[in-house]
């Protein structure tokens, strides 16, 4: 290893324990966020996740975990990624463009009561957006993770889980570790309650 990469190495490290750090300060929106969804869980509810890259891929991990199982063996939860049908996102990004592609599906999936969760590390995706308004104006719970300032999606949103740092791998990393808590919190929620 070279001193070069030592540094970044510790220096990774670092800056993701003092996010991390800052991230504790404000558990709040954290645990709303998941009173909202084992709410909705409850009422016979559906989670329904999305993002772009490395927060499709988050949307995805979230869903798995709570339809099959986190750290609890228990029934599944009904959660679904808006990110992993191919067939309807490259039919509605041909059709309509990319800016619907989870407003399309929360169309079609999404009913008062749910919960829609969008995570974008910008704060600025227009899809996720347009996602989160037109969950809103159908009577879904609306949660936004979001990095930087937040930006539009944070406004958007009733709930607004914001991770403030400028590097995008710093900002996924909370994020996972922020939806792991989420995840935990519904399972004893639902399972040990």
């Amino acid at each position: 290893m070279t001193a070069d990469e030592r540094a970044l190495f510790d220096a990774s490290l670092v800056d993701s324990a003092a996010l991390h750090e800052r991230a504790r300060q404000n558990p709040q929106p954290v645990l709303d966020a998941a009173a909202a969804i084992v709410d909705a869980f409850r009422r016979g509810g559906m989670l329904l996740l999305f993002g772009n890259g490395g927060s499709a891929s988050d949307a995805q991990h979230v869903s798995a975990e709570l339809v099959g199982r986190f750290q609890r063996e228990r029934a599944g939860l009904p959660a679904i990624a808006l990110t992993t049908d191919t067939s309807i996102l490259t039919s509605v990004a041909n059709d309509d463009g990319f800016d619907r592609v989870f407003v399309r599906q929360i169309e079609a999936l999404g009913r008062a009561g749910d919960v829609a969760l969008g995570i974008s590390t910008s704060g600025g995706s227009p899809n996720v957006l347009a996602a989160l308004e037109a969950a809103r104006a159908r009577g879904l719970k609306t949660i936004a993770l979001t990095g930087r300032d937040g930006g539009a999606v944070g406004r958007a949103a009733a709930i607004h889980v914001n991770v403030p740092a400028q590097s995008t791998a710093r900002v996924q990393e909370v994020h996972r570790t922020l939806l792991h808590i989420i995840c935990d919190i519904v399972e004893r929620e639902l399972v040990d309650r």
